[in-house]
Parts: C-alpha cells; structure tokens; sequence
C-alpha cells in the first residue's frame, strides 16, 4: 500500500469520501500516475481486470497485463480474485502467484502485470474460523505452514475424498521448492501427529484433519 502514501490532499479527500460510501473499493494509480478507484457493489458482483480499454478496471498502459486479465467476483457476500490461467503473465495477490480463487481482505494488494490494486474495505466484517467439529483444538502453526496447509485443503472443497495436491503441485502453486514443501509437511505431520499414518494416507488425513480442528476454515478455501 506504499502508493497511499504519496496521496495529494484532494486524493485523501477522495478516498475517505469512497471508505464513509461503505462498500469494498480498489485502488491503484494510472499509467500516469493518478489515483483512480473502483467502488465494488453487490449489484454488480463481477468486474475483469485487463488492457483491453472496454474492461470493467482497464489498464491498458501495461503491456504486461493480458487483454481479460483477471476477475473480481462477489460470492455470497464475499469479494474474490479469480485468475484461471487465462492471463500470460499471471496475477499476485500479496506478493504470492495467484492460482484460481483466493478470498480478498482489506489491505490485500493484487498485483497484475507491473500495476499494483488495493482492496479497500474498512466495514468488512470479520468471521471466526469454523469451529472445530472435535473437543480437541488444532495445533499453532507458522504463516508458512499454513500456506502449504490451506492449499493442500482446498480441493477438498470439491468433498472429502478428494486427493490432496502432490508435492510438486503444492511447490508450483506456491512458487516455492519441493523441498521446502517436503520440509513444511514433515513438520504439520508431527504437529497433528500423524507420523504412524501409512505415508500414502498421510496428506489426506493432514487436510481433513487441519479443517476438523478448525486449523483451516473453509472461507479461507474460496
């Protein structure tokens, strides 16, 4: 959010105008240099990202950014970025390359091309991970550990039997190296104690675990 910091008056006059509207809102700068925002509202719960100049936040300056680049979608309340793989270059949300749906919250920043978009919603309520389905709570884990785990859960949003991602799938999605991924999943099994689960049930049991004992929470899946 380093661009908010160089806003002239009449630019934090128009941001403040857009938080007290209430509604979910993104902001970036122009290709030269102006503040531009994007109000996002229920009624209209799909917008496209791209350098085409008809899309709904066009940014055709970038000619890093694909023509139908990327979607902000509304889902049951719920602001999403969605890339498909449609775009060459792909989007980044925080910094991580983005594959498929993630959940925006506010001060996220989405990142396409060479252009940085920030999600802005100052009223968006806060909801409590999904409670644990056992009396037992899930173990703490690290920022790291939890990226591995919420990718390893999330098609299990397609039903339980599922089969969780390979290493090397979880190492792509992630932009990190299997032996790093290798390395998170030796420590989450002996954090939920799963080290005398048969190595082939191991990941599966890892994921239904993790969202049993409310260590991952299925809005976080979207």
């Amino acid at each position: 959010m380093a661009e908010l910091h160089r806003s002239s008056p009449a630019e934090l006059k128009e941001r403040l105008e857009a938080e007290r509207r209430g509604s979910p809102f993104l902001l970036y700068r122009d290709g030269d240099g102006r503040q531009r925002i994007v109000g996002l509202t229920s009624d209209r719960p799909r917008i496209y990202i791209g350098r085409h100049p008809s899309s709904d936040v066009p940014v055709p300056w970038d000619t890093e950014v694909s023509r139908v680049h990327a979607d902000i979608e509304c889902i049951s309340g719920v602001w999403t970025i969605v890339d498909d793989g449609r775009s060459r270059n792909g989007s980044f949300l925080n910094g991580e390359r983005l594959h498929g749906r993630r959940t925006l919250h506010h001060g996220d920043v989405i990142t396409v091309g060479r252009t940085p978009l920030t999600f802005l919603a100052p009223s968006q309520p806060e909801f409590q991970s999904t409670e644990a389905a056992v009396g037992e709570p899930g173990p703490p884990v690290s920022a790291a550990q939890r990226r591995v785990l919420v990718a390893l859960c999330r098609p299990l949003t397609t039903g339980r039997l599922a089969t969780p991602p390979s290493n090397a799938q979880l190492a792509q999605e992630l932009s990190l190296s299997v032996d790093t991924v290798k390395s998170h999943l030796h420590a989450l099994f002996e954090r939920f104690e799963l080290q005398d689960v048969p190595q082939h049930h191991k990941r599966a049991a890892l994921a239904r675990a993790a969202l049993e004992r409310g260590v991952v929470s299925e809005r976080e899946l979207l």
